[in-house]
């Protein structure tokens, strides 16, 4: 038997349970149903159901509110290291379920096992970095003035919402609901209704870890409603969103009238400039791996090419050759780099970027095409001969789909590079450390690699700027977000008080 079929068959045995009972929503610790009903989750592997999953709208939310508010005095008020404890072995359960956790998240998404095997891990490790985090989190500073010891602490927040995407959402919902629980909060999570299997397991292992009831509760169903409910609600003080720009733009509106604060995610169309004195090898590797990897669907990915035009030639031969490699298959054989798209709807607007990409004038270099009829593939395309103006280099396309685009001088690459509604990444490679640093200085993006693919380090902060996001994720800049700054000043002697009306 293949280690392909080996994963199916395991898969077969882990979605049984799916299939029998469905997904609930879990809320202070208890499975019920939706109150709008019921819908179904396909897999875009082949077009089959998965099982039927609870459909929440805001009678769901008031109850998961009211549950995460009567949780959260108890969860603030243990001790650190209690909930350290909680969080360690949280993290130790989700590695020892990390295979589950990788192949329901393929069948349910598309994703590669080649990836999601290690997406899975990150989920602990989340959860790892953020428990060891949990004692300090409180800390503040003493800023002495004449008359008064003034010190500062933090608090939790309170109850917060936390919805999630449906690219890598396990990874992802762990990267949010990790600092969350960390700082003291408790959470409504409202997972993408494309990808719920993963948020079903995390809720479980929460709970079977230790985590008491009502603090982690997991509400499915569509933006419009339980979405919407959630981001309304009044008892829940801030949400945590990682998704599209406009999604995040309606997500503060509707927090508006409770003034909720809000943490926002969103997307992407980041430059990957290469300049001729680049290692242009290690740069080819980057790449490919940060818009071909993921099947393209992530925010950071590279999916515009700025490349110097005296190396444009050569560079973009080697990158047809390399891209016309890359494997397309089924997510749970290890061999594979690119499964299928999320869903129908996605397929179609990434495919839709094929027909206008002629239209703007632009070369289909590679790819172009779909994969038979059984799931939603598509092959890994490039377009060349471009320019920033197309929309195939203004929109988000969100897929395994790269533009390429020249440039001559650095003041150009730089121009294009900043040309565009967002700012969430930007790679550079070059070996000229002056022109880095110019460079880098100007770009106009949340985060920038030098010389490098998007290597995550958990403490520095993520994030982007314009139109990709507001707010900071990782270290201490996640505890900003899920925790009040609270002032306390002591007077040292019996300063002189203004009298009035004496």
């Amino acid at each position: 038997m293949s280690t392909l079929e080996q994963n199916i068959e395991k898969l077969h045995e882990l979605l049984a349970r799916f299939q029998k009972d469905g997904i609930k929503n879990r809320i202070a610790g208890e499975d019920r149903e939706g109150a709008a009903g019921k819908f179904l989750n396909t897999s875009p592997v082949d077009k089959s159901v998965i099982c039927e999953v609870a459909q929440g709208n805001s009678d769901d939310i008031d109850a998961a509110a009211n549950a995460a508010a009567d949780a959260f005095a108890d969860w603030r008020d243990m001790p650190a290291t209690e909930r350290r404890k909680i969080l360690i072995r949280v993290a130790e359960a989700i590695e020892a379920r990390a295979e589950e956790i990788a192949l329901c998240e393929c069948w349910d998404t598309g994703q590669a096992l080649k990836f999601m095997s290690k997406a899975a891990l990150r989920g602990a490790e989340n959860f790892r970095y953020f428990a060891d985090q949990v004692v300090q989190a409180r800390d503040g500073q003493h800023l002495k003035s004449p008359t008064l010891m003034n010190i500062t602490t933090r608090v939790p927040i309170g109850p917060v919402g936390v919805i999630t995407p449906w690219n890598t959402p396990f990874m992802l919902s762990t990267w949010k609901i990790a600092p969350a629980l960390a700082a003291g909060c408790t959470v409504i999570h409202k997972p993408a209704e494309a990808s719920p299997l993963t948020a079903r397991l995390l809720v479980e292992i929460a709970e079977e870890a230790g985590l008491p009831k009502g603090v982690l509760n997991t509400v499915n169903g569509f933006g419009e409603e339980a979405g919407k409910a959630l981001c309304e609600h009044p008892k829940i003080r801030a949400i945590a969103f990682v998704g599209e720009s406009r999604t995040g733009s309606l997500i503060t509106k509707q927090g508006a009238d409770t003034l909720k604060r809000n943490h926002l995610e969103l997307g992407g169309k980041n430059p990957v400039i290469v300049f001729n004195d680049a290692d242009l090898d290690r740069a080819l590797d980057a790449v490919i791996f940060m818009i071909y990897s993921i099947n393209g669907e992530r925010c950071t990915s590279s999916s515009r090419l700025l490349v110097q035009d005296t190396i444009k030639e050569a560079f973009e031969a080697k990158l047809v050759e390399r891209v016309n490699k890359i494997r397309v298959g089924h997510p749970l054989d290890p061999a594979t780099v690119i499964g299928p798209l999320v869903t129908e709807e996605h397929f179609n607007k990434v495919t839709s970027y094929f027909d206008i990409a002629k239209e703007d004038g632009a070369t289909i270099a590679a790819g172009g095409t779909t994969v038979g009829d059984e799931g939603y593939f598509v092959r890994p395309t490039l377009f060349t001969n471009a320019n920033n103006q197309m929309r195939i280099a203004r929109e988000e396309i969100f897929g395994p789909v790269l533009t390429a685009i020249p440039f001559s001088t650095e003041e150009e690459a730089l121009q294009i590079a900043n040309d565009t509604p967002y700012g969430l990444t930007g790679y550079v490679w070059t070996n000229d450390l002056t022109r880095a640093l110019r460079f880098t200085d100007r770009l106009e993006a949340g985060m920038i690699w030098v010389n490098s693919e998007n290597v995550r380090h958990l403490p520095t902060p993520f994030g982007g700027v314009k139109a990709s996001g507001i707010g900071r994720d990782g270290g201490d800049w996640s505890f900003e977000f899920y925790m009040e700054q609270k002032h306390i000043g002591f007077a040292t002697g019996q300063h002189k008080i203004t009298q009035l009306g004496k």
